[in-house]
């Protein structure tokens, strides 16, 4: 039988094979050689639901070095890593039965997104970025591409020039979460502050490295990185004087509030935003507190109909005289 090394080597390829994105590779990987470390058994095939169980019950107790318990977020990631781990092995008949099969993950609390940016807060961040040089230029277009965009910071990292389609207003997104492509609405004033840096700060900022593509590229030339990105939205944020924690997902959590506030067809946020499930759009929703009988009632063409409605009233007396007459 295979060591845990190998079989872990194994594990990397087939989630590479299975358009698996390299941080989904590494993490799951990681949590499953944890758990392998952590059941010490000889033979794969020894491991049973017990070791699972088991293992994930002392992740509930589990305690990090500053004293902070896992949460369920966390331990989610875990047992789903665990979980696709044996799906390999028992499809590549490393193990005869999948012990993780019947393994749930447990049931994540419905938070609602946090750190939403009001329009004169996320208008005081975009106002940071000095125009007057070149690196300010392309963090202007940088805010205003996630502003208008809602685009995650690995996949704003991952934009080359052929991407931008500043003419029509849209931007290509390669291989988005779970290697999906799309395609989402670019706003004027994204357009705009990306055409002023393609045509002013990028050929400067490339002039050691012609040949790369990507769109947005450090001063050297070289692709942007999400730490140099994270750092630079955190740097504007504290000098707007905003109170709130403010990261790349703060951008993606306020475009996609302001689109559910504005009446965005929920359907359209989800494409824009690349959700795979519905139910992930549908926080926004419930963020903003909407009432839902209102939005029947507003929306909904039978209610909208002003036709005045007849009231029928009932010949009750009609009626009781039948019924009398009957009884007789």
């Amino acid at each position: 039988m295979d060591n845990a090394n190998d079989l872990l080597f194994s594990f990397r390829q087939h989630l590479k094979a299975h358009g698996r994105s390299p941080a989904t590779v590494d993490l799951y990987a990681e949590q499953a050689g944890l758990f392998l470390q952590k059941v010490a058994v000889g033979d794969i095939r020894q491991v049973t639901k017990s070791h699972i169980e088991a293992y994930i019950e002392g992740l509930y107790r589990h305690k990090t070095d500053k004293g902070k318990s896992y949460t369920i977020g966390t331990i989610c990631t875990k047992v789903r890593a665990i979980k696709r781990l044996f799906e390999y092995l028992e499809a590549s008949n490393r193990v005869f039965i999948d012990p993780a099969e019947s393994i749930r993950e447990p049931q994540k609390d419905k938070s609602l997104p946090r750190h939403v940016l009001t329009r004169k807060e996320m208008e005081k961040i975009l106002d940071q970025p000095n125009l007057a040089l070149m690196t300010g230029i392309r963090d202007r277009a940088i805010l205003e591409v996630f502003y208008s965009t809602g685009i995650r910071l690995r996949e704003l990292c991952a934009l080359t020039v052929f991407d931008a389609d500043l003419q029509g207003g849209l931007l290509r997104v390669n291989k988005g979460k779970g290697q999906k492509d799309r395609v989402v609405p670019m706003g004027r004033h994204a357009v705009k502050a990306v055409r002023e840096y393609i045509a002013k700060a990028r050929p400067r900022l490339t002039k050691k490295n012609r040949k790369t593509r990507r769109l947005f590229v450090n001063r050297y030339g070289n692709p942007v990185t999400s730490q140099v990105v994270s750092l630079m939205i955190r740097t504007f944020a504290r000098q707007a004087r905003l109170k709130k924690r403010v990261t790349a997902h703060t951008f993606r959590h306020t475009f996609a509030t302001d689109l559910v506030k504005n009446g965005a067809d929920i359907v359209a946020v989800q494409r824009m935003l690349g959700h795979a499930d519905l139910k992930s759009t549908q926080q926004y929703i419930r963020a903003l507190g909407l009432d839902i009988k209102a939005v029947h009632a507003k929306t909904h063409p039978r209610e909208k109909d002003k036709t005045a409605r007849v009231t029928v009233k009932p010949q009750i007396e009609r009626i009781k005289g039948r019924y009398e007459r009957n009884a007789l």
